[in-house]
């Protein structure tokens, strides 16, 4: 079973950096690609960032490109989200999936971490 523990948010105010980390384990994470996604007050889920299973590719919401980078250690079955300049349209609650179960709606939510972009 698909399992991820999220990490790393806070409290940061605007400009400041944040480094989430997300642990996986139930599954084979270093044949996988996996996302980020994360949920606003009252909008819907936002693909945030994804990465192939070796860490070769990657991509970024437009809005969020040259802010954010994603990167993943397969030794250690974690992806990581550096955020810097942060923006208070920033906050949300950040997650983890499994990019082909997201793909194709079959995933499920963990218990996330919060980011909160405020001065």
């Amino acid at each position: 079973e698909v399992h991820f523990v999220e990490s790393g948010g806070g409290l940061v105010p605007p400009g400041g950096s944040l480094k989430l980390s997300c642990a996986a384990s139930g599954f084979a994470f270093s044949d996988s690609g996996i996302a980020w996604v994360r949920q606003a007050p009252s909008k819907g889920l936002e693909l945030v960032s994804s990465i192939n299973y070796s860490g070769s590719k990657t991509s970024y919401a437009g809005s969020l490109k040259g802010r954010f980078t994603i990167s993943r250690d397969n030794a250690r079955n974690t992806v990581y989200l550096q955020m810097s300049r942060l923006k208070p349209e920033d906050t949300a609650q950040y997650y983890c999936v499994e990019y082909s179960e997201f793909i194709l709606g079959s995933y499920s939510l963990g218990q996330g971490t919060q980011v909160t972009v405020s001065s």
